[in-house]
């Protein structure tokens, strides 16, 4: 899918695309593709002479290909974008950007919602967006925002876990739902941390090509201060996890060591009546210990039975069994 923005009184207006010739009558400042298919592909090198990236090019992790200026002059960039699923892992869509002929291309497989929230805000703004940089500049920022928001998402599981922890009674099952939270939201900002860090090389990188002016580098500034406190956020939360995943181990082994108290409370109960028995048993000279003395079995079934109470009663006296 191919959607084209042109610039009208610094707002960013989409044009509807449907074939080769809407492309050729406008003069777009972006052009973004998600899942681009070779037709798509086609019409973007023949009438722009821009070679898109391919799948592969574009989930190229390393270094030396994600910040680069081609031969022509075109500038490439690899950005990891934020996808958080409100059902199941979140991800990370890589974002492959070229700069050329004072346009942006962006090609990416996924709809990504900080694509959409940019082409709202420049509508509702105008002025907001004078040329593409400032568009690349709004895709940033925006990212920016929108771990921001994700990380207070995590504030807010977090705190509902940690009232779940603190609650009187803590089951086997609160603590495996509670783990699954946990991990979820590890995962969650472990992804923005990454995310900011892909980010903030972004920016960087075109801070160093001079290609921004002055408030444009200024905003780029900016940008990397939001990171910077945005770091901070994500430190923080990380040891809030840690402390978290403790207390709900911790009380998994408390549950654990209570269902081994029991047993052992048990073990202890009974040794003395199953010594009884063993006494009584081999100190009879007849077959039949009853014909030997007629209150044998009276006298040690309550000798068995007050051996057994004895260290119950001990134990609850000095609060064992709580």
């Amino acid at each position: 899918m191919i959607n084209v923005f042109v610039l009208q009184n610094g707002r960013l207006n989409q044009v509807p695309i449907e074939s080769r010739a809407d492309l050729l009558n406008i003069d777009p400042v972006w052009v973004d593709l998600t899942a681009p298919n070779d037709e798509e592909r086609g019409w973007v090198k023949t009438i722009y002479g821009v070679t898109l990236p391919d799948e592969d090019d574009v989930k190229d992790i390393e270094a030396s290909a994600r910040y680069y200026e081609a031969e022509n002059g075109d500038l490439h960039l690899r950005t990891d974008f934020l996808l958080d699923e409100d059902e199941g892992p979140s991800t990370a869509v890589t974002v492959a950007f070229i700069l050329a002929r004072g346009k942006l291309f962006s090609v990416h497989n996924e709809d990504l919602p900080v694509f959409r929230l940019v082409r709202l805000r420049a509508r509702s703004r105008p002025g907001y967006i004078t040329d593409y940089k400032d568009v690349l500049l709004d895709l940033y920022a925006t990212d920016a925002e929108y771990s921001a928001d994700a990380l207070e998402g995590i504030y807010l599981t977090l705190e509902e876990v940690s009232r779940r922890v603190l609650q009187e009674e803590f089951s086997d099952a609160d603590a495996a739902s509670t783990l699954s939270l946990i991990a979820h939201e590890e995962d969650l900002n472990g992804r923005i941390r990454r995310n900011m860090m892909d980010t903030r090389r972004g920016v960087s990188f075109l801070m160093r090509s001079r290609l921004l002016d002055s408030e444009q580098f200024e905003e780029a500034r900016q940008i990397l201060r939001d990171i910077e406190s945005l770091d901070n956020h994500t430190s923080f939360l990380f040891d809030k996890i840690n402390f978290l995943l403790d207390a709900t181990v911790g009380f998994i082994n408390i549950n654990q060591n209570k269902i081994i108290k029991i047993f052992s409370v048990a073990s202890v109960v009974f040794l003395p009546p199953t010594l009884i028995a063993s006494i009584y048993g081999m100190n009879f000279k007849s077959w039949f210990p009853e014909l030997e003395w007629a209150y044998g079995y009276p006298f040690s079934l309550t000798m068995m039975l007050a051996s057994a109470i004895a260290p119950f009663w001990y134990f609850r006296k000095r609060g064992w069994l709580k």
